[in-house]
């Protein structure tokens, strides 16, 4: 089974997801975690180019494909091997996270991102996806306090340094892809106390397990 976590920026997706893979351990499942970018050794040089914040020069086009280059190791290498094992994987972002990054705020053509995906990333989807809801102001304090005490590092900030309006367009095209799949995406309000949002996610996935 193959289940994402995603969210804008200070979310809570890394805390969620270390103790949904707790749950779901304990249940009796074999449990794999990883993330986009960066989930393999070469998708954490990848990682390094993205999400440096000197990255400034980097146009939306170069972007997208280093994100997919990023995806086709993470999928090759890493996710199809743990499926086809019978483990359960758990993802820190994936594919609805470059429609919506690269697609509805970048502004490129979110047809021409879904068609790469099918033609280069053998259309891959996750059986559940739960998607941590929040206002921008409320996840980019989360997000720069965690920069601020070191707990993130600063090297990785790029997208934390967007413009509001940026964020605001992220979380209408993930809140517009949760609408068009009900059936996958999951909505979980990620303003919620910690305790409650991990609850709400553990009552989604043991319906669907």
């Amino acid at each position: 089974m193959f289940i994402t976590l995603e969210g804008i920026e200070g979310s809570g997706k890394t805390t969620q997801m270390q103790q949904l893979s707790t749950y779901v351990e304990n249940r009796g499942h074999s449990c794999v975690l990883t993330r986009e970018p960066g989930g393999t050794a070469l998708g954490k040089k990848i990682r390094t180019i993205l999400l440096d914040p000197a990255s400034t020069e980097l146009v939306p086009t170069a972007e997208l494909l280093l994100y997919m280059a990023d995806r086709a190791q993470h999928i090759n290498t890493l996710i199809k091997p743990c499926l086809a094992e019978g483990k359960i994987v758990l993802c820190d972002r994936y594919f609805d996270a470059t429609v919506v990054y690269q697609g509805f705020a970048r502004g490129l053509d979110t047809g021409f991102i879904c068609d790469l995906h099918r033609l280069i990333l053998d259309d891959l989807k996750p059986e559940m996806t739960f998607l941590l809801d929040l206002s921008p102001r409320i996840g980019l304090a989360r997000a720069w306090k965690q920069l601020d005490n070191g707990t993130r590092s600063g090297t990785e900030s790029r997208f934390e340094e967007e413009t509001i309006s940026f964020h605001e367009k992220v979380r209408a095209g993930y809140l517009e892809l949760a609408r068009r799949q009900p059936e996958r995406i999951r909505v979980v309000d990620g303003s919620q106390d910690k305790k409650q949002v991990q609850m709400d996610i553990r009552d989604a996935l043991a319906d669907f397990l």
